[in-house]
C-alpha cells in the first residue's frame, strides 16, 4: 500500500508539471504544442491522488488512539507526561475522565486560581486557559474567514468601534493668486463591532469511552467542540445577516461585476477580469484574494484564458517551510464553503483584500463537565464549551467586491 507521504509526493510532482507546462507554453504556443491533453491527464491524476490522499487521511484520523498510546497511557506508567504535555493538560486528562474526584485538593487549588468561573452547584468547572487555547487554536485552522480576516482578542466584551472616513471622491484644486482656498470637510462615520455568545452544544461521552485508558479521548472532546463552534461562527463571519448575529463578508461587499442575462448559474473569464480589475489599486498586492465555495473551484478549474489555457494554477509543496497555494490569475485562493454557491441573484465569488474584516475573540474559551443525574442515569457524562466572539466588514473604499450572477 503507497503511504499517505508518498501519494502526498506524487501530487506534489503532478502540480508542479502542470504550472511548468503553463509557464513554457505562454499564449499560441499552447495551442500548437497541443498542451492541453496533457493538462487534461494531469489534472485527471491530481483529482484522482487528491481522492487516495483523503481516503487515507481518514484512516489515520480513525486510529489516533496510537499517538495516545505513546504519549499519555505510556506516559502514566512511566510516571510522566511527555515532553510535549503540560501539568495542566495531565490534570485535564484526568479530569475529563474522573471528574473531580480525579484531582487532589492542591491540584484543584492550582486550577481554581485561573478559573474565570465556578459554578460547582450546576456541575460545570472551566478549564484553565491552556487547554482552552488548544481550542482556539483548532478554530483558527477550521474555517476560511479566520485565515483571511485581521483576528485579535480582548480582555472584555464591552462595545468597541472603527471609525471610518471614506476620501475616494476628495481632490485638492489650484488656486489662483489672491485667492481664497475652497473647503471640504471628511466626513467620518464609525462601524460598530458587537460579540456574540456561542455555545458548543453539549456532547454526551459513554462512562465506557472515558474508562477506556486506550482512547484519546482529549482529542475526541476538543475536536468535536473545536468543529461545532468553528462551524457556526465561520458561517455566520461569511454569511451572517447582521440580525442577532455577526454580519459576513459577502453580504457586507458590494457588488464588481454581474453576469450578462443568461449567467444564471455560470461564470466566465471576462467575469473573473472584470472583478479583479473592479478593485482599485491602491489595495493591490499580495492581500488581494480569491474567495468561493468549493463546487464554484470546480467550475472555475474548467474555464480557459483567451488563449486556451486554464487559468487555474494548482498548490505544491516548494521545500520544507514553503508552500506555492491554488493560484487564479495571479492571486492566491481561500476556498470557504459557507460562501454562496453559483445560482440566481447569489454572489458566489469575492475578490480583494479580505484582512479589513475584522474578528474579535473575548478572552478564552470556557468548558464545563457535567456528571449530574440527568447523564448519570444514561451512563454518560456531558461536556460544553462556550466563547463570546463577533466579527465586521470594516472597508468604505472598496477593498473587495463579489460577482453576482444574473437573475435569469
Amino acid at each position: 500500500m503507497i503511504s499517505i507521504q508518498a501519494l502526498r509526493e506524487q501530487r506534489n510532482a503532478i502540480a508542479k508539471d502542470m504550472r511548468n507546462l503553463l509557464d513554457n507554453n505562454p499564449d499560441a504556443k499552447w495551442k500548437e504544442n497541443d498542451c492541453q491533453a496533457k493538462w487534461d491527464e494531469l489534472d485527471a491524476k491530481l483529482v484522482d491522488i487528491d481522492a487516495q490522499i483523503t481516503r487515507e487521511q481518514r484512516m489515520l484520523d480513525a486510529n489516533a488512539e496510537d499517538r495516545f498510546n505513546a504519549l499519555a497511557g505510556q506516559g502514566r506508567d512511566r510516571g510522566d507526561r511527555g515532553a510535549d504535555r503540560t501539568a495542566a493538560q495531565d490534570m485535564y486528562a484526568r479530569w475529563l475522565r474522573g471528574g473531580n474526584e480525579a484531582l487532589s485538593a492542591a491540584e484543584w487549588t492550582a486550577i481554581r486560581n485561573t478559573m474565570s468561573t465556578d459554578t460547582p452547584a450546576q456541575g460545570g468547572y472551566t478549564v484553565q486557559t491552556d487547554i482552552a487555547k488548544t481550542v482556539i487554536e483548532a478554530l483558527k485552522a477550521f474555517g476560511g474567514m479566520r485565515s483571511v480576516s485581521e483576528v485579535f482578542t480582548t480582555a472584555q466584551g464591552n462595545p468597541i468601534e472603527f471609525p471610518t472616513s471614506d476620501g475616494t471622491g476628495e481632490m485638492g484644486e489650484i488656486v489662483g493668486q489672491n485667492t481664497a482656498a475652497n473647503a471640504q470637510d471628511p466626513s467620518f462615520g464609525a462601524v460598530p463591532l458587537p460579540v456574540y455568545k456561542y455555545g458548543s452544544k453539549i456532547v454526551a461521552v459513554p462512562i465506557e469511552l472515558l474508562q477506556d485508558s486506550e482512547v484519546d479521548i482529549e482529542t475526541f472532546i476538543r475536536n468535536r467542540l473545536g468543529v461545532r463552534l468553528g462551524r457556526i461562527t465561520n458561517n455566520h463571519f461569511t454569511a451572517g445577516d447582521g440580525t442577532n448575529k455577526p454580519k459576513g463578508l459577502f453580504p457586507s461587499l458590494s457588488v464588481g461585476v454581474a453576469a450578462a442575462a443568461g449567467g444564471v448559474s455560470t461564470v466566465t473569464y471576462d467575469n473573473l477580469v472584470d472583478l479583479q480589475e473592479s478593485i482599485d489599486d491602491a489595495y493591490a498586492g499580495t492581500n488581494c484574494k480569491w474567495m468561493f465555495h468549493q463546487s464554484t473551484r470546480k467550475v472555475i478549474r474548467k474555464l480557459k484564458d483567451t488563449a486556451g489555457r486554464p487559468i487555474w494554477m494548482p498548490n505544491y509543496d516548494d521545500g520544507i517551510t514553503k508552500g506555492v497555494p491554488d493560484q487564479l490569475l495571479g492571486a492566491d485562493i481561500q476556498i470557504n464553503n459557507d460562501a454562496p454557491v453559483l445560482g440566481a441573484n447569489n454572489t458566489p465569488i469575492a475578490f480583494g483584500d479580505f484582512s479589513y474584516y475584522k474578528i474579535r475573540d473575548v478572552m478564552g474559551l470556557t468548558m464545563f463537565r457535567f456528571a449530574d443525574s440527568v447523564y448519570a442515569s444514561k451512563g454518560q457524562v456531558g461536556f460544553l464549551a462556550w466563547m463570546r466572539s463577533g466579527g465586521v466588514w470594516t472597508d468604505v473604499g472598496g477593498a473587495a467586491k463579489t460577482f453576482q450572477n444574473a437573475a435569469a
